[in-house]
């Protein structure tokens, strides 16, 4: 994998370098954020500190997602829970404080680069559970060829679920791609959604609830 480390230390940037390099990565390092707004191009995921001699990290991510949606990991000392939640926001796929062990950075670079080309997958255009069927394009609902009238939002919950049928979706990540911020979503318009919808679709068993975490929707 091609890396950019963005990070100005030598200690830290050489040491790294050295550890992706052993690991079977193409580290790349970077010094300054101006550096790493142009050499992107040339990576498959970004390590990026926020502790930049030109640029905050946090300005460097929030430009670089206007131009790509490569995963972006946040490699820093900022470790305060402030911090966080504004990388988070901002778009990164993860967050480590420094200091890391190794083997938990690659196990985390691993991760957001197989979300990433899951990201990249076009998901299905029709998803077809039992007889009910889902038309992502045309955003109609079938159970037993009858077209089952939904709100804008019931059809945005289930699109979610559907192209992850059989999968556990998170609440979090329902209220993130639904209502667009999980911190700013509101909890409960998710339990509403989630009712209504299992009223019209009529199928006892189709949607279910998994405790503490979220829902599946078929087998």
């Amino acid at each position: 994998m091609r890396v950019l480390l963005v990070e100005d230390d030598d200690g830290v940037g050489d040491a790294l370098v050295e550890a992706l390099g052993a690991a079977g990565h193409r580290p790349t390092r970077a010094r300054r954020g101006a550096d790493a707004l142009t050499g992107h191009h040339h990576a498959d995921l970004v390590l990026l500190d926020l502790g930049l001699p030109d640029l905050h990290g946090l300005d460097v991510l929030r430009k670089l997602r206007k131009v790509t949606d490569m995963p972006v990991l946040v490699l820093t000392a900022h470790g305060d829970e402030r911090s966080v939640v504004r990388g988070l926001r901002l778009g990164a796929d993860d967050y480590l404080v420094k200091p890391v062990r190794l083997a938990e950075l690659l196990a985390r670079m691993e991760a957001v680069s197989r979300r990433a080309a899951a990201r990249a997958t076009p998901p299905p255009s029709v998803v077809e559970i039992g007889d009910v069927r889902i038309d992502m394009n045309a955003r109609q609902v079938h159970v037993a060829d009858e077209l089952i009238p939904l709100t804008s939002k019931e059809f945005d919950v289930l699109a979610v679920l559907a192209v992850r049928h059989g999968a556990a979706v998170s609440r979090q990540q329902l209220m993130d791609e639904v209502w667009g911020d999980a911190y700013l979503a509101i909890s409960r318009s998710l339990d509403v959604h989630v009712a209504q919808l299992r009223a019209k679709l009529r199928r006892p068993g189709l949607l279910t609830t998994i405790r503490n975490f979220g829902y599946r929707l078929g087998g």
